[in-house]
């Protein structure tokens, strides 16, 4: 998907505007206005150009603009852009869930995703969606994961929870507790490890990394007695994994292994289930906190928060996770260059290598 291996090649990043009745725009208009983003990159906003008005009046912003265009191409380097995914007049009820909110939000999915398609954007940030507003025949998905899998034509992705050295993934994500044991499967397990470690090493430039696999059970099921799962699926996945070269350990219990100082041994975390990854998550890291999809062709990244309809308008949040997923999304594309020119010219890097040494 990436073509231009262009060292000077000024990254394209489009955001989806999310939910307008959210915080979204709030912490749209805050992120860009830090000078520092327009210098690393050509920011691309899929939305409205009269909602980011309101918004930016709600917070005071006046000294702010986005500059509007017609398509992605048309984009202005060290400005902020902005695409309007629809001219009518819209009907913005902050702090509210409603239908207009959940139609805007899935057009702006549909351009951002047809402009990485045709590669008139480079990398996509998606603002925070209600999931249950943006449902219809076209979104039927939990989430974004799980709609861009299906855009991209992807079997298997993993969701990836990043802040600074701390990457935490989940092997059933989206999925009520009762069903987790039963759709676990050493397949399963097998599959997130060989997405995680391709991720780490062409996404995050890591060349061995090593993987914590959690335990589903408490005391990791304590030799049976507490649960099967760790002997019958868990083990014998890391087994596998191994075998095909992966640095794969544990399964460790999830309590002990984030209660000590464990997880700085590791360059990756499996979890088994969504909140035995996301409650400790979000508790080291809720404010810069970065929601990844590996395993896409594409790259995309999002905060890791949701609408907070709660201070929507209020000038109350916090750009911080919004300017770490730009962040990412930029070194992610920068890695997969890296990783491409390496992986057809090894010769040249080990030569520099022998030079600096």
């Amino acid at each position: 998907m990436i073509k231009n291996t262009d060292k000077d090649h000024r990254i394209k990043l489009g955001i989806t505007h999310g939910d307008i009745n959210g915080i979204s725009y709030e912490i749209i208009i805050k992120a860009l206005h830090d000078q520092r983003i327009l210098e690393l990159c050509t920011p691309i906003v899929y939305g409205s150009s009269k909602v980011a008005s309101y918004h930016r009046k709600q917070i005071n912003m006046n000294d702010f603009n986005l500059n509007l265009i017609k398509s992605a191409d048309l984009a202005i380097a060290k400005r902020a852009n902005i695409i309007n995914i629809n001219n009518d007049e819209i009907k913005i009820d902050l702090g509210k869930s409603s239908e207009t909110a959940g139609i805007l939000a899935e057009k702006a999915l549909e351009a951002a995703i047809e402009d990485l398609k045709k590669n008139q954007i480079d990398v996509l940030v998606t603002a925070p969606i209600n999931k249950k507003n943006i449902q219809s025949k076209n979104f039927n998905f939990p989430g974004h994961t799980e709609y861009l899998a299906k855009k991209f034509n992807v079997k298997d992705d993993l969701m990836l929870m990043i802040c600074n050295s701390i990457r935490i993934g989940v092997a059933t994500s989206h999925m009520a507790v009762k069903d987790i044991s039963e759709n676990l499967s050493i397949d399963l397990i097998l599959s997130k490890l060989r997405i995680m470690n391709q991720s780490l090493i062409q996404d995050f430039a890591i060349t061995k990394p090593r993987i914590a696999v959690l335990a589903l059970n408490p005391h990791a099921g304590d030799e049976g007695l507490l649960g099967k799962e760790e002997q019958t699926t868990i083990i014998p996945a890391i087994e596998k994994a191994m075998n095909e070269g992966i640095l794969a350990f544990g399964p460790y219990p999830a309590d002990g292994f984030f209660g000590s100082d464990n997880m700085k041994n590791f360059d990756g975390i499996l979890a088994m289930y969504h909140d035995q990854g996301m409650i400790p998550f979000k508790i080291m890291s809720f404010k810069e906190g970065v929601n990844y999809t590996a395993g896409l062709p594409i790259i995309r990244t999002s905060p890791a928060h949701g609408t907070a309809y709660e201070i929507a308008g209020k000038d109350m949040a916090s750009p911080s996770s919004l300017l770490q997923a730009i962040y990412l999304a930029c070194d992610i594309y920068r890695n997969r260059q890296m990783h491409e020119e390496l992986t057809k010219n090894p010769l040249r890097f080990s030569n520099i290598t022998e030079k600096d040494n």
